[in-house]
């Protein structure tokens, strides 16, 4: 059985995006082979709750390297760039608990798993003698200037920067171009980023998304003759989670009868989540709309199996976890043709729009969810095919793919 070295800075059980993409991995994994991870201390007591439960819990070695809690709130804060200072600092410290896991354990093969965003490869490259995998990574691509301006100066200026950074990084960054030179086997999440760093660095890589789902059989089929006609959304209140444009969605949509929008999520401070409910209220769709906040997975897992469609507007990510929750309950999904989900989301279990202009979005859009809203025998048809989705997309299925390209590389 093959030891890997895991480096996955948030990882945590019943959760969803980076933590809930790593512990997902993990767990998987770990039925093929030994795993050591080095991770981040903030989810231990949830680990140290889910692992006796695992039949490949003996699989599974977990080393902690904690940072404080006002870092955690900068990881949290999505545009803190304060925080990448420190997580250079976890990297490096990361590096000698490698090592020492090393000096005293068999290791095959290091894996550079999460976080995602390529800019921060971490150090585990470096070390000599050990073949080193680096993703699923993703991070690369543009937001078009007619969403942009829509986030005011301060916003648009912001990722203009951003934008200009990223093609210094990936262009000169020393240990972004070290990581990618030294990885036997390169896994990006989405196709735009295989495509940027092959134009950039002529170096090939392996699209995998960077999260899965689990084949669930015994969900429910959506209910064509339930009373109500139940749209959710899920995410952050930030503005590449685009929840403005799905509110506005809703105002256009507000003759049909019966629709209920199902909010889940909040922004990082109190005062920006009301703005979106002032929003709301100033749209006159306060009776359409449900806002839940920050509610657990498993409450968001059966929202999905009431619900008719899953609405997800987001216009810059890698694949998103919430996706392959929805295909895991059979949801049929209406969305942007862009990112990780874009080729993921087929005619057979959602529709997309392109992305063009906000104003174009909210008209196509709104035709969508009009034409399945009056189509609902097409979502039935749409939720059981998700079952074949599944398959193709499980954990299982991606834990396989990494064994054999595990092997691959050690064999060569």
């Amino acid at each position: 059985m093959l030891s890997i070295l895991i480096n996955a800075y948030a990882c945590s059980p019943n959760m969803g995006s980076e933590p809930g993409m790593a512990w997902n991995w993990c767990i998987n994994l770990a039925q093929y082979c030994e795993l050591y991870i080095i991770t981040e201390g903030e989810f231990r007591d949830k680990i140290e709750a889910a692992i006796p439960s695992l039949p490949q819990r003996h699989n599974m070695h977990f080393y902690y390297n904690p940072v404080s809690e006002q870092i955690r709130k900068m990881c949290w804060n999505q545009g803190d760039w304060r925080f990448y200072i420190y997580y250079d600092k976890w990297q490096k410290k990361t590096l000698q608990i490698a090592k020492d896991i090393i000096a005293q354990n068999h290791i095959d093969l290091i894996h550079q798993l999460n976080m995602v965003g390529f800019r921060e490869p971490g150090y585990l490259w470096s070390i000599k003698d050990k073949p080193f995998v680096w993703g699923p990574i993703a991070g690369l691509g543009s937001i078009p200037y007619s969403f942009l301006k829509g986030g005011g100066l301060k916003f648009t200026l912001f990722y203009l920067l951003k934008n200009e950074i990223t093609k210094l990084q990936l262009r000169f960054s020393k240990k972004v171009i070290a990581a990618l030179r030294k990885s036997e086997v390169l896994i990006t999440a989405t196709p735009e980023s295989g495509e940027i760093i092959k134009k950039v660095h002529n170096i090939e890589s392996i699209q995998i998304n960077e999260t899965g789902c689990y084949i669930k059989k015994d969900i429910e089929k959506v209910n064509k003759s339930n009373e109500y006609f139940d749209i959710l959304w899920v995410g952050r209140f930030i503005y590449t989670k685009q929840l403005k444009l799905a509110l506005n969605v809703i105002k256009e949509i507000s003759h049909l009868k019966n629709i209920r929008f199902h909010i889940v999520g909040q922004a990082f401070k109190e005062e920006e989540t009301q703005l979106y409910k002032n929003y709301a209220t100033a749209l006159e769709i306060n009776d359409k709309c449900i806002w839940y906040g920050q509610i657990p997975n498993n409450q968001v897992q059966e929202l999905m199996q009431k619900s008719h469609i899953f609405f997800f507007t987001s216009i810059f990510e890698a694949t998103s976890t919430v996706i392959l929750e929805a295909i895991q309950n059979k949801l049929p999904i209406v969305c942007f043709d862009r990112c990780g989900f874009g080729p993921i989301v087929t005619s057979t279990i959602g529709r997309k729009i392109q992305l063009t202009t906000p104003q174009n979005a909210i008209k196509d859009f709104s035709n969508e969810i009009t034409y399945l809203y009056n189509h609902r025998e097409l979502l039935e048809v749409m939720s059981n095919n998700c079952t074949e989705k599944q398959q193709e997309l499980s954990w299982d299925y991606k834990a396989k793919q990494m064994i054999n390209l595990y092997y691959k590389i050690i064999s060569e």
